[in-house]
């Protein structure tokens, strides 16, 4: 179980970073983003999906 876990964190760490470098945000705030996801894989995904910046392709249906 812990397996599957650690994929699908994986692939929404991988999905998030893929987002955050095609954004239109500042080079920095991509760096930040990047390593708070990268250092803390589940808090810095949430981090990022609650507060980071928003764009028309993350909207939640």
């Amino acid at each position: 179980m812990e397996f599957i876990f650690g994929i699908v964190v994986l692939l929404l760490d991988i999905w998030a970073i893929v987002n955050i470098v095609a954004s239109p945000s500042s080079t920095l705030s991509k760096v930040l983003w990047t390593i708070g996801i990268i250092v803390l894989p589940i808090l810095g995904f949430l981090a990022w999906f609650l507060f980071g910046p928003k764009s028309g392709s993350r909207a939640i249906a």
